[in-house]
């Protein structure tokens, strides 16, 4: 199972659409001109985690997929690149392994099996933290969460800046979501309007069919800047996280005798997001925010 976005509570794992490489490889001027927002550190500045030897680790086998971008794909190239792949990276560099390092892409379905078959060391790849797989797998500290964000349409006469000027308002929404549920859970004077599907959702707040939306924040905020959306909306508070709804966050799945390489993937993970590299690598595939 995959981070979930917005799809149906049934169906955590959701491939995210190759149209979003296309978005961000052309955003207009005015979204390259919008200052991006920081993405929330998820590690408490004041706590140690210690750095373990590796100095007998033979190699370290990221696995990954190549059809979750901007996370995980390949580009024009066929090279393997993305958020995932970067961060990968500055693990190993981090962690002075460099030279030990290897990322190989397998379709997603078979990434757990190659894992426990120790095929690879590490699985990068949007994985669903679940109680299941935690039977079976130990899981990274996350870093980096997914919220839901609200998008208006930019004609809709809302008269406030926050969620609570949307009472009262069309406020479209997938139906069977993680996201249908945490709309009513936190904004009971909301009445949402189901639709089928994230297309219909979609075209029906750029008609003005309904006057905002609420949905996974990755695919509204490329969806914004995208020629698609004709500048007819924009991103409206928040950004809203929710463990209860859309989980714990991005986080990296290994084998669970292999706690030594997850206390040190985590101490990578700390350090990078300390000293501003995580947030570099962010900016690079989401230059105008999700937050």
């Amino acid at each position: 199972m995959r981070v979930c976005l917005s799809s149906p509570i049934s169906v955590a794992r959701v491939i995210a659409h190759a149209a979003l490489i296309a978005v961000s490889c052309a955003l207009p001027l005015s979204a390259q001109e919008t200052k991006p927002s920081n993405l929330p550190i998820l590690f408490d500045a004041r706590e140690r985690l210690p750095k373990p030897d590796l100095s007998s680790l033979v190699r370290l086998r990221f696995l990954t997929s190549t059809d979750f971008p901007p996370f995980n794909f390949l580009d024009q190239n066929g090279k393997l690149t993305g958020f995932h792949v970067e961060l990968a990276r500055k693990i190993c560099d981090e962690l002075d392994i460099a030279d030990k390092c290897q990322i190989q892409a397998l379709p997603f379905g078979e990434l757990q099996g190659a894992l426990a078959a120790s095929q690879g060391d590490a699985v990068i790849a949007g994985v669903a933290v679940t109680p299941e797989l935690r039977k079976s797998f130990a899981f990274s500290r996350p870093f980096m969460t997914l919220p839901a964000r609200f998008v208006r349409n930019l004609k809709a006469s809302v008269s406030g800046t926050t969620a609570a000027s949307l009472s009262g308002h069309s406020v479209g929404v997938v139906r069977g979501t993680v996201h249908e549920a945490m709309l009513t859970a936190f904004f009971p004077a909301i009445k949402p309007v189901p639709f089928d599907d994230k297309d219909a959702l979609l075209t029906a707040v750029k008609d003005g069919k309904v006057d905002a939306a609420f949905a996974d924040g990755l695919q509204l905020s490329f969806w914004v800047s995208s020629p698609a959306a004709e500048k007819c909306c924009a991103l409206f508070d928040g950004p809203y996280l929710s463990q209860q709804f859309l989980g714990e966050g991005m986080t990296i799945m290994l084998r669970q005798q292999d706690a030594d390489l997850t206390a040190a993937i985590n101490h990578a993970l700390a350090m990078l997001s300390r000293d501003g590299r995580l947030q570099e690598i962010y900016l690079r595939y989401f230059p105008y925010g999700l937050y």
